[in-house]
């Protein structure tokens, strides 16, 4: 049980850091102006990455769960009726 804490404090350790790094970048750049268009644009790629991403995951676990990794084909294989 302790190995799990010290494992989950270590990794929310290090999103905090990562957000603080990124809020500094971002942040740094004060004379970078980004209009509604650039913003709309940053959120939509963000909002379209995270769901590729769910949906190639949700695809790894349907194709896991019913067999369809098992079902292998290679072209060495004997062919039926040869």
């Amino acid at each position: 049980m302790k190995k799990l804490v010290f494992i989950f404090g270590v990794l929310i350790a290090i999103l905090v850091a990562a957000v603080w790094g990124a809020s500094e970048i971002w942040l740094s750049g004060e004379d970078v102006e980004i209009g509604f268009h650039g913003s709309l644009a940053l959120i939509l790629g963000a909002l379209g990455s995270l769901l590729v991403g769910g949906f190639l995951m949700a695809l790894l676990f349907f194709s896991s769960k019913y067999g369809y990794d098992e079902q292998v084909f290679s072209a060495d294989d004997d062919k039926p009726g040869d």
